[in-house]
Formats: C-alpha cells, structure tokens, sequence
C-alpha cells in the first residue's frame, strides 16, 4: 500500500483529487452529481451524519452543521474523477473529512449499481499548494476542467468557439464556477473562500482570469 507523502498543515492549502478505479466513471447521471454534492457538503462537520436525515430535506444544503472541519475554496466533478482546493480549520480535517466522502459516495455508487470491492484509484491525491502564483493557478485549472466535455484537445489546440465554452461553464452545475460569478444557488454553501486569499473579490476579475487562460498560446 503506498504511503503518502504530505503534511495537512493548518493554514496551508491543498489540491486533492481522486478518479475512478481503472479510470471508470464514478458519476453516469445527475443523481449521482448531486448525491456527490450532498455529500460534500454534510461530510464538513466535525459530527457524524445520516444520509438518510439529509437527502430527504428540500434545504439539505441550508442545514447548519456542528462546526466545519475544513474550508473548500473550489471544487469540480468530471464523469471519471474530481478535484477539491481545500484548507484544513482543525486538526485532522483533511483526512476525517475525505475519509467521510470517500466511504460515503463508495457506498451508495456500490449499492446503486449492484457492485463490489473499491471505487477509487488507491487513495485519494493530495499536492501541497504552496506559492501564491501555485493557488491562483489553481482556482482556474479546477474551474477549466469542464471545457476538457466539450473540447478534450483544448489545452494543445484551443478553442473554436470561445463564447460555446464559457457558456457551457457557465451552465454547469457540478463545479463551483457559479458561485464565483455570484450565482445564487442551493449549492453555495459547499465553498467556504474566507480562509482563502481574495483573488476573485469581485467577479469581473474572476471572469478576467478565466479568460486569459482560454486565450492562453495565442
């Protein structure tokens, strides 16, 4: 079993991310998205949960929690994999926190789709992001990732239509993009960018980064 490398330090920040065993999908329908989702939210609580308790609600993502354990600056599903910029608030989040996430989802993907043994590659990745230029960085490559949909060749071709792909980020819903242009959606609450240095205070400039990273080789 292969050890990892890093320390969650408090005050520090980390790009986590983990795919499907194989490279298979973990996500095949909008059900699956938003119990990810759900999940996200309500496994950042210092307390155990029941699922069964939260799916149920109308306002799950309204729920006030015990105490978050970690803060999530940005994050991004994709069919076969997702990323998560995280910064730990205690001791150990990090690890109770992707622990909670990892077993959750594992059982209801088992369950769902009638299958056994593990769902993720290993255990999940985790790159200490520690440079300022590094974290900026980061908040576009997560929030990008979606484009790789509609244009897999994008980052080594372009793009054609630049005006298709900000309105496909724009319109979806399983990352945090939105909510950096000020969307107001249930999902709002995920994020938590206050431990986070304001890069996207406004989101003219949020806008402005995205961008410059599409237009990035020109």
């Amino acid at each position: 079993m292969s050890v990892r490398k890093i320390n969650f330090v408090e005050g520090e920040y980390f790009h986590i991310y983990n795919r499907g065993n194989s490279k298979q999908k973990i996500f095949h329908d909008k059900q699956d998205y938003l119990y990810f989702l759900l999940i996200l939210f309500i496994s950042n609580n210092v307390n155990n949960f029941d699922l069964n308790n939260f799916s149920k609600k109308e306002n799950a993502f309204n729920v006030k929690r015990s105490k978050e354990i970690v803060a999530i600056g940005a994050y991004c599903l994709m069919p076969n994999h997702f990323h998560v910029l995280i910064t730990q608030i205690e001791d150990g989040g990090i690890s109770k926190f992707m622990q909670k996430l990892s077993t959750a989802y594992a059982m209801y993907y088992n369950k769902k789709y009638k299958r056994t043994g593990s769902l993720f590659e290993g255990k999940f990745k985790a790159e200490h992001v520690d440079t300022d230029v590094y974290l900026k960085y980061i908040f576009s490559y997560i929030h990008l990732n979606p484009i790789k949909l509609i244009y897999p060749k994008w980052k080594k071709e372009g793009i054609t239509n630049k005006k298709e792909a900000l309105h496909y980020l724009d319109s979806y819903e399983y990352s945090s993009y939105r909510d950096f242009l000020g969307k107001d959606r249930k999902y709002k609450n995920i994020i938590n960018i206050k431990p986070f240095p304001q890069y996207f205070s406004k989101k003219n400039s949020f806008q402005k980064e995205i961008m410059d990273w599409i237009n990035y080789g020109e």
